[in-house]
């Protein structure tokens, strides 16, 4: 059992001993804890930390761990508050399926984050180590990020440092950019299906989502032309390299017709690469600032969905007046991004493990997904798809009348969370779909989460 398992055990038998004894009864000591439950004494003491913080037990020093006194908080009428707040323009329903954690025994095909086994763990926490002790760790950094990070930033997508701004990761920049760029109730061209989050950012931001159809080469041109036509955006976003949720990429014909559309309707470009190093074959296409000549082009990359969840460190690249409103935005919004995640973020990306580390995780995503769609083939073939050629997940389509949500819901029951296609798109559909990760699911694991599936599929 991993130590984390052991303290999520102590932590629930803990739980359940307190809810049966009164305010104040005494718990035995940590040593007593560690004969009875068989467990080191750091994993005790740090489900007793869980404790204190949710406030369960309340500790003394030198006198022990008690029960905790429940807070003598009093029923508030809140009602006002509805009156106060009006219908809420946050809509997040999409990025909240996305983040749940699933319970212990359901196989996860629902979050698009790595699991511990290709986080670089030991490599993230040497690092760690490394930048809390370079000096002026803790100090304000600079507002544009430090400069051995844009640096590197630039690197990768072929930039100059000087149009690099560090942000706290992806969502953060994603805000930031599509805040600056349009007022509220402007319109914002989305290929879909898309990144959920982006979809409940510009509901949330009062900002008005328009979809724009996508196949197995990237966002339709002749629909792009028509859609800037009709509508006078002034905004496109894309995902062009193994884009979320079916892992396609912008064929490189269409390429120069997306930026000439754009140019012809007076409109930026917002590309999302935020799986640059998550593909499954060759090197992946350039950026779009490649074949970008006049500033239209914004990208946006993180470290994210290539390293760790936490590991919130992201960047925007854009050229011209634009980045110095991007960059007062930020600044407006969360001042700087913490200069310790940066200097860590450096000692990462420039280590000698870090090449391996994207090589490992490449091969590994594409195992499983070559293990999920023989699965598939198997359990599934009621259902439709194409092979991603990157990334970390899959659109399966349904057949007609099938209920997505529904079947989610029912694929929970059966131990494997999926996310409902609904969340993906912008409008109605003719086809339901289900997106299906891997990022979180060893190999070993995705043909019993098939199965289950199949189950849950056939039963409804």
């Amino acid at each position: 059992m991993d130590n984390s398992s052991s303290v999520d055990r102590v932590v629930a038998t803990l739980r359940a001993r307190a809810t049966t004894l009164p305010a104040g009864a005494k718990l035995p000591s940590s040593r007593a804890l560690v004969t009875e439950l068989g467990v080191g004494p750091v994993t005790v003491q740090r489900a007793i930390d869980q404790l204190v913080a949710d406030g369960t037990v309340s500790t003394r020093p030198g006198a022990g761990t008690f029960v905790a006194r429940p807070a003598a908080t009093g029923a508030a009428d809140t009602d006002w508050q509805r009156v106060a707040l009006g219908a809420s323009p946050v809509q997040a329903a999409g990025i909240v399926a996305a983040l749940s954690e699933p319970p212990e025994d359901v196989h996860d095909m629902a979050r698009g984050y790595l699991d511990a086994s290709l986080q670089p763990t030991s490599r993230l926490a040497a690092a760690t180590a490394r930048a809390a002790r370079r000096p002026q760790a803790w100090s304000v950094p600079p507002h544009q990020g430090l400069g051995e990070l844009r640096s590197w930033f630039a690197r990768q997508l072929g930039a100059d440092r000087e149009d690099v701004l560090v942000t706290p990761g992806g969502q953060g920049a994603l805000s930031t950019v599509l805040r600056a760029l349009v007022p509220a109730g402007s319109p914002v061209l989305v290929a879909v299906p898309g990144y959920p989050g982006v979809i409940s950012l510009l509901r949330s931001a009062g900002l008005v989502p328009v979809p724009v159809p996508t196949d197995a080469d990237g966002v339709r041109p002749e629909l792009l032309e028509r859609a800037f036509a009709t509508t006078g955006a002034r905004v496109l976003y894309l995902q062009p390299t193994y884009a979320n949720p079916d892992g396609h990429v912008l064929a490189a014909e269409r390429r120069r017709p997306v930026l000439d559309i754009a140019a012809a309707a007076g409109a930026f470009v917002v590309e999302d690469d935020f799986a640059r190093w998550l593909g499954h074959g060759p090197t992946p296409p350039p950026s779009l600032l490649r074949d970008d000549a006049d500033g239209r082009v914004i990208t946006i990359n993180s470290l994210t969905k290539s390293a760790a969840p936490s590991l919130r460190i992201g960047c925007v690249v854009a050229r011209g007046p634009v980045m110095q409103r991007i960059a007062a935005l930020r600044i407006v919004d969360d001042l700087f991004v913490s200069r310790p995640l940066q200097e860590a973020a450096v000692e990462l990306v420039t280590g000698a493990g870090w090449g391996p580390h994207l090589r490992t995780l490449a091969a590994t995503l594409a195992d499983r997904v070559d293990t999920l769609t023989a699965a598939l083939a198997r359990d599934l073939p009621e259902c439709t798809y194409r092979r991603p050629r990157g990334g970390f997940s899959l659109w399966l389509r349904l057949p007609r009348g099938t209920d997505d949500a529904d079947l989610a819901r029912r694929a929970l029951a059966e131990g494997v969370a999926v996310g409902p296609g609904r969340h993906y798109v912008v409008a109605e559909e003719d086809a339901a779909h289900l997106r299906l990760c891997v990022a979180g699911l060893d190999a070993a694991h995705v043909p019993d989460a098939v199965k289950r599936l199949a189950r849950a599929f056939h039963a409804a």
